[in-house]
């Protein structure tokens, strides 16, 4: 058996560094994939520190989790309340927090979903909306589409389809689920003519802003389009929000930007700015097709996280930051856009509020999938943190904070400018 040892004190740089990435190497799953090797000991605000000494921007937030930065203060002082009272119950009694956390949540949410179950991943939620559909429907069939990213739980990933390797190897997933094209609803008319009766659908999964495929927003008639076919057939429509919610998109939920209301929104993300929390709500009379102890959750509706979550919402809420994404985004877009002036590779710049894809091709229109990496690295070593996406792996994502201050995102953006010159040159 291994014996984990404390690497050197930090003060040795690069050593202590290199001590935890073998260690990491030795006793982790490689299931992992990263998208640097920082070793990160403290964080705050848009800033991770690394036991080398690097201070690094980050434009990625762990994935769209921390909109409100690492660290938040009002949220770290929620949470140090909360954990001296009560840390746990799990479904062996009710606790404030969670039922305080309910309240905010159907309050802020689209007309009609006033119900809320807890859990604890975005994977996790998409399970239970999915179990949730087939229970309340009696339906067995499930539409998701191409490009889509839900997860990596059986039934979440088989909804995923944003890349093959993501269900290589470990077939067969879940049945009786059916992927069209997205933003467009005549492959979906065609799959309903031609493969699968309506009638046996419970429910069509959707992203209002496709994410692992590289921030893809759909036309303004597409939701709307889909809601009509929902209630033509009375089929369930399942909005994914786990990384487009909380003020990212410039709206406190990216449905809003369609006035689409759904029957099943899972959260998750940055619902908790960091602390593991998830949830997904629907209309009262689908969720009471469950009697109890038809689902269940061991450590869903923690009472901590709990409290982080209520502090997120209000914080949102009281800084105006669906506001300040929308402006801010507005603003990084256009001075994106700007740079395909001199920098060819860039195709097309793209997304809504501070969730930004930048995708990149070759004159040839493949995919620049080596140059966006290139650039990714090019700005990690300049001290700037940015992640990868694209079914092509050519697409750059930008996801700073929400909090982030103006200055500091302007740093971020002159240090990628900096890198994409030195990648284009």
């Amino acid at each position: 058996m291994t014996q984990i040892t404390e690497p050197a004190a930090p003060d040795a740089g690069a050593a202590a560094a290199a001590r935890w990435r073998e260690l990491d190497a030795e006793l982790v799953s490689p299931a992992y994939a990263r998208y640097s090797d920082l070793v990160v000991e403290r964080a705050q605000g848009a800033h991770l520190f690394t036991v080398d000494g690097r201070d690094v921007l980050d434009f990625g937030c762990g994935i769209a989790v921390t909109n409100l930065g690492h660290n938040h203060p009002d949220v770290v002082a929620a949470v140090h309340r909360q954990v001296d009272l009560l840390w746990h119950t799990s479904v062996t009694a009710l606790h404030p927090r969670a039922v305080e956390l309910a309240e905010a949540l159907v309050r802020v949410s689209p007309e009609g979903l006033d119900q809320v179950f807890f859990c604890n991943s975005g994977a996790e939620a998409i399970e239970g909306a999915i179990k949730l559909a087939r229970k309340a429907t009696g339906r067995s069939e499930l539409i998701a589409f191409h490009g889509a990213f839900h997860g990596r739980t059986y039934g979440a990933v088989t909804l995923t389809a944003s890349k093959a390797r993501y269900h290589a190897g470990i077939g067969p997933l879940l049945p009786g689920v059916h992927h069209v094209d997205y933003g467009v609803t005549a492959p979906l008319r065609r799959l309903f003519a031609a493969e699968v009766d309506p009638g046996d659908v419970a429910a069509i999964v959707v992203e209002p802003v496709l994410g692992e495929a590289g921030f893809v927003v759909p036309p303004a008639g597409f939701l709307p389009e889909l809601r009509a076919i929902c209630d033509a057939h009375g089929i369930l429509l399942v909005v994914d929000e786990v990384q487009t919610g909380f003020a990212r998109t410039g709206k406190l939920f990216a449905v809003e930007h369609s006035g689409v209301r759904p029957d099943v929104m899972t959260l998750a993300k940055a619902l908790g700015n960091g602390l593991p929390i998830a949830a997904f709500l629907a209309r009262g009379e689908l969720m009471r097709a469950w009697s109890p102890g038809d689902h269940g959750t061991t450590f869903g509706g923690n009472p901590v996280a709990c409290a982080a979550a209520v502090e997120v919402l209000h914080v949102i809420a009281r800084d105006g930051l669906c506001d300040r994404a929308a402006r801010l985004g507005a603003a990084t877009m256009e001075r994106l856009r700007g740079w395909q002036q001199w920098a060819p590779l860039l195709h097309e710049v793209r997304g809504l509020g501070l969730m930004i894809g930048v995708e990149m091709r070759e004159p040839d229109g493949s995919a620049a999938r080596q140059a966006c990496k290139a650039w990714r690295l090019a700005a990690l070593r300049r001290g700037l943190l940015v992640l990868g996406s694209g079914t092509e792996e050519n697409v750059m994502r930008l996801i700073p904070p929400l909090t982030i201050p103006e200055a500091e995102l302007e740093k971020g953006l002159d240090i990628l400018e900096e890198a994409l010159r030195e990648v284009t040159a």
